[in-house]
């Protein structure tokens, strides 16, 4: 996704990567750690474990999908003044 400021951009893309790179820390961390306790124990703790991280990707997708959503917005109403602009000048 291209963004207006590139700073933006690279910050947003940097968070995104973070984000999904302690969730897999996080999962694996607590799979590990509750594996001597038994297998669903363990799933069930990778799950728990990784939950905050993915909540953190669903946000900044979230803000990525409303900024793209915006852009088209602006081009939408930008064609839609030059089609008043044209059905106007032709009355």
């Amino acid at each position: 996704m291209r963004l207006p400021s590139t700073v933006l951009s690279f910050l947003i893309n940097f968070l995104l990567g973070a984000s999904w790179a302690f969730a897999l820390i996080g999962a694996s961390a607590l799979f590990f750690y509750f594996l001597p306790a038994g297998l669903f124990y363990a799933l069930l703790g990778a799950f728990f474990g990784a939950l905050p991280a993915l909540f953190m990707v669903l946000l900044l997708e979230y803000f990525l999908m409303r900024e793209e959503k915006l852009k088209e917005l602006k081009k939408q109403t930008q064609l839609l003044e030059q089609l008043v602009k044209f059905h106007t000048s032709d009355e």
